[in-house]
C-alpha cells in the first residue's frame, strides 16, 4: 500500500483520536486548530483512504476472565501462499486468537492468544492448534506480564 501524503492537521487528527478516540468531532477539531466540519471530512477521507482501519474499546481481558495469554510460536510443513491462506482463514474462526502474524524465522507465524486459564489454553492446543491441517510445530511462552502495550503507531505532529 502507498504512503499516504499527511500535513500537519491530518497527523494532529491521527494523533488525538489514537490517544483518545471517543473525543468529539468538535473537541478533535479544536484540538487541531480548525473548525467541525472541516474536520469530520478530513476525518472521513482519512477512514476512506485506509488509514483509519477502525474504531474499537481497550477491554481489560481479567475483567471478563482472560486470565493469561500465550504467543505461540507455530510452524507449518509446507508454506506456499495457497497454504498460508488456509492457515490465516482457519485462524480467523478462533475466537481465542486476537493476533496472527506472518513472520520470518524458526516459526512461520506468532499467535497471540488469550485464554481463562492455562488449562483453557491446553485444550485450545490440543484440540484446535495441534490438529490443524499443515501445523508441524508449536511453540509456547505464557505472558507473565504486560509492561507496555500501545496500539497503532508513533504519529508525528511536527
Amino acid at each position: 500500500m502507498p504512503k499516504v501524503k499527511l500535513d500537519r492537521i491530518d497527523r494532529k487528527i491521527l494523533h488525538d483520536l489514537q490517544e483518545r478516540g471517543r473525543m468529539t468531532n468538535v473537541e478533535l477539531a479544536e484540538r487541531a486548530g480548525i473548525s467541525a466540519p472541516p474536520c469530520l471530512r478530513r476525518v472521513r477521507a482519512l477512514e476512506e483512504a485506509g488509514v483509519i482501519k477502525g474504531y474499537h474499546a481497550d477491554i481489560d481481558a481479567n475483567t471478563l476472565g482472560f486470565g493469561i495469554s500465550v504467543f505461540a510460536q507455530v510452524g507449518l510443513s509446507n508454506q506456499s501462499e495457497a497454504d498460508l491462506k488456509k492457515f490465516e482463514d482457519l485462524v480467523k474462526g478462533w475466537p481465542l486468537v486476537r493476533e496472527c502474524h506472518l513472520v520470518s524465522g524458526e516459526a512461520d507465524y506468532i499467535l497471540k492468544i488469550v485464554a481463562e486459564d492455562w488449562d483453557a489454553y491446553q485444550r485450545f492446543l490440543t484440540t484446535h492448534l495441534t490438529t490443524a491441517p499443515n501445523v508441524s510445530h508449536i511453540k509456547s511462552a505464557l505472558g507473565i506480564r504486560t509492561a507496555k502495550y500501545k496500539p497503532g503507531v508513533p504519529v508525528e505532529i511536527e
